[in-house]
C-alpha cells in the first residue's frame, strides 16, 4: 500500500480513483489508526464528500475521515442487493387474525444508501421476508395509514388511527398492532386509551430503537412479540410494546397511560411510571404481571370517542418564569393548559396574575409533576393552596404528557371548565392510580457496592 497519502486534500470519489477501489468492493484500508476491512457503500448524497463508509464485518458502518487514509486495496467484489425480499405470506386458517396500522419508524425496514434514510418494508410480503416467524404465530393483513416520523404524529392522526381500529373491531380481527416510531409512541399511546375504550382484544403499538440492517436491531423481535400479545394474549387494552432488559430475553407490555420514553437510544427504552408493567411477553406467550386487567371477549363491542381540541398546552415552569408567558398563552386563544411544576406541584408567585386571569376567563389549569414519580400535593406549602384557589387543579400522578392529550381530548367534548375538570380527573385506564406500588419508583444508582454487586448477578 502507499503511504504517502497522509492528509490528503482531494474528495472521497478522487482518492478510490485513485486507488483503483470501487464502491461495493471488498477492501483495506490503511489509516492513521490501523488498518480497517469490509465493503466500501455509496455515501449519503446529503453528507460531504470528506469521509468514506465502510461496512465492517460486525454489520455495522463506520466513516472514515479521507485526511487519516495512507493506503487502500481492493480485495473483492459483490454488489449487494439490500431490498427485503418479498415472500408471499402463509395464511393459515388455524391462526388468529392481526391487523397490523402503519404509521412510519423503523419495525421493519433496510438503508436507502442514496440518502441514508431508512426505507420501510411493509406489505405482508414483504414482513414475511423480513421476519418469516410471523407466519407461525398469526396471519397478518396490513394498511398504511401514514408514513410519517414520530414527531410529526398529532391529533389528526390519533383521530383517524381510532376510527380505523374500530372499523377493524367491527370486522372481528382478533388483535391490532400498530407500528410506530419510538419518540412519541407513549403519546399517541395515551391517545388511543383515551378514544378507544373498552376493546375487545389487544390494541398493541410496537417500535425499534434501531433499524433493521443493523445486527444489534430489535426490530424484528419487537414486532414478533407484538404480533403474539395481539394474536394470542389476554390482555385486551391500548398498550406498548418494547424490549424489558437490554437483552433479548422478553419484552414489556405497559400500559398506554402510565408509560414513558427515558433513553434516547437503548432498547430497552420505554419503562412502566409509578406502576409495574401489564406482562412480560416471549415467543411463547404473554405472562401477567398484573392480575387486574381488561380480558379479551368474542363480542364486538367498543367504544370510539375520537375527539381532540387543539387549543391546549403544556407549560414547563423554570425558576422565576415571568407571568408573560402564560398570558401569551391566553392571548393566543388556548384554552387549557398543563402545568409541570416542581417539587409537589408548584410555581413561583409571579405566574399568580395570570393563573387568575386564566380562571377568570374560563381557561382550564392543570398542575403535574417535573419529578415524573410521584404524586401532585398542592395542599402541603402555602403556594399550593395558593395556586387551588386561583383555579389549578391537582392531576395525581398523571404523567405530563399523558395529561396534554387527556385534556385535548377533554376539550374535543367540552369547554366548560367543570365538565373539563370532571373529565380530567375521572380514571379511564390507570392514568391516575391511588397509590405506587412499593416496586413502582426504582432507580439504580451505579457506583453503589450493592447497586454494582446486583448489576453483575443479573446483567446479561
Amino acid at each position: 500500500m502507499a503511504d504517502d497519502f497522509q492528509g490528503y486534500k482531494g474528495s472521497s470519489l478522487e482518492l478510490l480513483k485513485r486507488f483503483n477501489v470501487r464502491v461495493w468492493g471488498q477492501s483495506e484500508i490503511e489509516t492513521t489508526r490501523g488498518l480497517f476491512k469490509g465493503t466500501i457503500l455509496p455515501r449519503s448524497e446529503n453528507d460531504d464528500d470528506l469521509h468514506i463508509v465502510l461496512k465492517i464485518e460486525t454489520g455495522y458502518n463506520i466513516g472514515i475521515d479521507i485526511t487519516t487514509i495512507t493506503g487502500m486495496k481492493e480485495t473483492g467484489y459483490n454488489k449487494a442487493n439490500y431490498k427485503i425480499p418479498e415472500k408471499e405470506f402463509p395464511y393459515s386458517d388455524d391462526k388468529p387474525n392481526v391487523k397490523l396500522f402503519g404509521t412510519g419508524g423503523t419495525i421493519a425496514s433496510r438503508l436507502d444508501y442514496r440518502t441514508g434514510a431508512v426505507i420501510p418494508a411493509f406489505s405482508p410480503g414483504e414482513l414475511y421476508g423480513a421476519v418469516p416467524e410471523l407466519a407461525d404465530i398469526c396471519n397478518i393483513n396490513t394498511e398504511k395509514l401514514f408514513a410519517v416520523f414520530s414527531e410529526n404524529m398529532g391529533p389528526e392522526q390519533y383521530i383517524t388511527l381510532a376510527k380505523a381500529i374500530g372499523k377493524e373491531i367491527s370486522n372481528g380481527v382478533d388483535g391490532i398492532v400498530i407500528g410506530h416510531g419510538t419518540d412519541t409512541l407513549h403519546h399517541t399511546a395515551a391517545a388511543l386509551s383515551f378514544m378507544v375504550q373498552n376493546p375487545p382484544v389487544p390494541i398493541i403499538l410496537v417500535g425499534s430503537q434501531r433499524s433493521s440492517d443493523r445486527p444489534s436491531s430489535d426490530a424484528a423481535l419487537n414486532l414478533i412479540h407484538a404480533s403474539t400479545a395481539a394474536g394470542h394474549g389476554d390482555i385486551a387494552e391500548v398498550m406498548v410494546c418494547m424490549f424489558g432488559p437490554t437483552s433479548d430475553e422478553y419484552g414489556f407490555l405497559h400500559r398506554g397511560t402510565r408509560v414513558r420514553k427515558m433513553h434516547s437510544s437503548y432498547r430497552s427504552t420505554f419503562r412502566t411510571i409509578g406502576d409495574t408493567p401489564v406482562a412480560t411477553v416471549t415467543k411463547e406467550g404473554v405472562i401477567p404481571i398484573k392480575s387486574l386487567y381488561n380480558h379479551r371477549r368474542k363480542e364486538r363491542d367498543v367504544t370510539i370517542m375520537p375527539y381532540f381540541s387543539e387549543k391546549v398546552t403544556m407549560l414547563y415552569y423554570y425558576p422565576h418564569m415571568k407571568a408573560e408567558m402564560m398570558h401569551a398563552l391566553i392571548d393566543m386563544g388556548y384554552k387549557g393548559i398543563i402545568i409541570v411544576g416542581t417539587g409537589l406541584g408548584h410555581v413561583n408567585r409571579e405566574l399568580y396574575p395570570a393563573l387568575e386571569r386564566a380562571k377568570a376567563e374560563g381557561v382550564s389549569v392543570f398542575m403535574t409533576l417535573q419529578t415524573i414519580w410521584g404524586y401532585v400535593h398542592m395542599f402541603v406549602y402555602e403556594t399550593g393552596r395558593d395556586m387551588m384557589a386561583k383555579g389549578v387543579v391537582p392531576l395525581g400522578n398523571m404523567l405530563p404528557e399523558v395529561a396534554w392529550v387527556k385534556l385535548g381530548w377533554a376539550m374535543g367534548q367540552t369547554e366548560d371548565p367543570e365538565e373539563v375538570k370532571k373529565i380530567m380527573l375521572t380514571p379511564v385506564n390507570s392514568e391516575i392510580t391511588q397509590k405506587e406500588p412499593y416496586n413502582g419508583y426504582l432507580v439504580y444508582q451505579g457506583g453503589v457496592p450493592e447497586i454494582e454487586d446486583f448489576i453483575r448477578r443479573v446483567r446479561k
